[in-house]
């Protein structure tokens, strides 16, 4: 009886849409400033010029670009790849592979969320075999060990959540099959593949675990992965982006929060997949301008066409730290209310977090520093 929503009407001051996304006043552009990301009390004012046409943005507030396909191939341990993002909620890290790992990781930092950019491997672990490949979410629980043996390289987004867990979130008046249905979830198999593996007893095998940001290295006369059964509910999972159904509205365009995959204490993780564009007159189609003051927002780019974005292609990470206002491209302005194709094609993982982020050394390696230019209005940008 405690959550009841007291009906209430909201003010409306001077020449202002009714509702938000839609029907703006001719000539103006929508800008939201909320509180809770997208979950609590907002406003919506309408600018005569786009929120992000500044000529100038100097400071540690400026949107950042990372070409993470330019980071060169780690060692074969996880723990050896390059930090991208952190803070003492999560640990973003881009991870190339190519060769079979010669030792097994098991993180003690907290749950383990692994997204594959590209390539295919098999995943032993302590529960059994998956195979994997792009688009894939593999989620591991804290603890769990676990080797890659890729047969195409790959290329890993790795996401941690730090001393703490993930979990789905809750999918309110849509129920609990809306978006992806839970039987969508892969666990491993203990298959012929996985007892073939654990006939490899005539080396030691080293288990890399990472405690507190340090790695220690255990050493067994045997493989450790010798596991023959398991039951439970607590178990990695699989989810392939293409089986993601999105939710979607012909005459609303839905907040980024509609799109969430999985749930940490301090962050999300939203997928973008494919869908139609809104087909109302008034509706906008491109996503609204809007203050993310109470979270940053990191968008990894995995494939497609992605709409809102100028310059950006796949295996690059967007950075927008909380503070200012953002939203689309002065590209993708001209197709606010009217798109010429009639759905999106992009898959992007987006990472929302409510500390500030660190960028790590791998990012700041291969940050594109003209990328706060490229918001500019055209004339000014030339």
């Amino acid at each position: 009886m405690g959550n009841r929503k007291w009906i209430s009407a909201s003010r409306v001051e001077g020449n202002a849409s009714r509702q938000a996304h839609a029907d703006m006043p001719e000539g103006t552009y929508e800008r939201e400033m909320s509180k809770e990301g997208f979950f609590g009390p907002a406003a919506f004012l309408h600018h005569r010029n786009p929120p992000t046409g500044w000529v100038d943005f100097e400071g540690p507030l400026q949107p950042r670009a990372f070409d993470l396909t330019k980071l060169n191939a780690a060692e074969t341990s996880p723990w050896s790849s390059h930090p991208v993002l952190y803070n003492k909620a999560t640990d973003i890290r881009f991870w190339k592979l190519a060769e079979p790992m010669t030792a097994l990781a098991r993180n003690g930092d907290g749950d383990q969320l692994l997204f594959i950019h590209a390539g295919r491997a098999d995943l032993f672990c302590d529960f059994g075999h998956l195979a994997v490949e792009p688009g894939d979410y593999v989620y591991l629980p804290r603890g769990t060990m676990w080797r890659f043996v890729p047969s195409e390289p790959l290329a890993v987004l790795m996401i941690e959540a730090t001393n703490t867990h993930y979990t789905l979130p809750d999918k309110g008046l849509v129920g609990p099959h809306a978006i992806f249905d839970p039987a969508m979830l892969d666990a491993p198999e203990m298959d012929d593949t996985f007892r073939a593996q654990q006939t490899d007893e005539n080396h030691e095998w080293t288990v890399e675990v990472k405690k507190s940001g340090q790695v220690s290295r255990i050493t067994y006369p045997f493989n450790p992965l010798d596991a023959v059964g398991w039951h439970g509910e607590l178990s990695p999972v699989r989810l392939n982006v293409r089986h993601i159904r999105p939710l979607m509205s012909h005459r609303y365009h839905l907040p980024p929060s509609a799109h969430t995959t999985f749930l940490s204490d301090r962050f999300v993780v939203c997928t973008f997949a494919p869908r139609p564009f809104e087909t109302d007159p008034g509706a906008l189609k491109v996503p609204f301008f809007h203050n993310n003051d109470d979270y940053d927002e990191v968008l990894f780019y995995h494939a497609g066409d992605f709409f809102s974005r100028d310059n950006i292609d796949a295996g690059m990470m967007t950075f927008h730290p909380s503070g200012f206002t953002h939203g689309p491209h002065p590209k993708a302005l001209k197709n606010m209310l009217k798109q010429s194709k009639e759905a999106t094609d992009e898959y992007a993982v987006m990472i929302d977090t409510r500390d500030p982020l660190d960028v790590g050394e791998g990012a700041a390696a291969v940050e594109n520093h003209d990328y706060v230019n490229s918001w500019k209005p055209k004339a000014a940008a030339e």
